[in-house]
């Protein structure tokens, strides 16, 4: 006998987080419907949302947008979630928002920005398939933001969950060169090196932190991102 949709071991799990019943429980339903996610949904409480993914582990956390009314808060829930449960992307769903939001959230962990007002609905069960297969989501507006973050940021230190430096010192230059949009060969003749050796450093850089181009590498360094000391 097949398995059905709510028994399917391939199924993506989420957790939706929001305060608001009404409407965490019509897009729980929502989803439901797409056949492809087993869905659950707390109210927005660092701490209830916490015992709720012990109860019952997500792939993906969805944190509804009344949360970003608070930012520290909001980025402290990122940050509990993520400590506790690196394996979970966590996906931001806003109505609205600003460079300030957009860069806190990413540096606390959040591996996607979904504004609910601009994008159907169709497009969050995109993201919320890319996020679970390793993906960032962004629009172009956010990733200017971080850029911008990166470009500006006095040096470049990309560390790992326990504070150790990820990439080499020339590793994180090339990274930094990424971030202002630099292509490989403005890249090479920055670093005096050749273009083929860039090529082959950012397929190391790619290895090291698990991203497989541009975009992604520039999300990571910005959410695994330290001031050099």
């Amino acid at each position: 006998m097949s398995p059905t949709a709510e028994t399917s071991p391939n199924l993506i799990r989420v957790l939706i987080v929001d305060s608001n019943q009404t409407q965490s429980q019509l897009l729980r339903d929502a989803l439901r419907r797409q056949g492809t996610f087993k869905v659950a949904h707390c109210q927005g409480k660092l701490s209830e949302c916490l015992s709720a993914m012990q109860a019952e582990s997500a792939d993906v956390v969805l944190l509804a947008n009344g949360l970003a009314d608070d930012r520290s808060r909001l980025c402290e829930l990122l940050r509990g979630l993520h400590s506790t449960h690196p394996k979970t992307a966590m996906v931001l769903l806003l109505d609205q928002y600003n460079r300030e939001l957009v860069v806190d959230t990413l540096r606390s962990g959040a591996r996607g920005l979904f504004c609910m007002t601009l994008m159907p609905f169709k497009s969050l069960c995109r993201c919320i398939t890319s996020v679970y297969e390793g993906q960032y989501w962004t629009n172009a507006e956010q990733m200017r933001f971080i850029i911008d973050a990166l470009s500006t940021a006095p040096a470049l230190r990309v560390a790992n969950s326990n504070g150790h430096a990820v990439l080499t010192v020339r590793e994180a230059q090339t990274v930094g060169l990424v971030a202002e949009g630099l292509t490989n060969r403005e890249i090479g003749h920055e670093l005096k090196i050749k273009e083929n050796t860039v090529k082959k450093s950012l397929l190391r850089i790619y290895e090291k932190t698990g991203v497989s181009n541009r975009v992604e590498l520039v999300l990571y360094a910005l959410g695994h991102h330290q001031e050099a000391k």
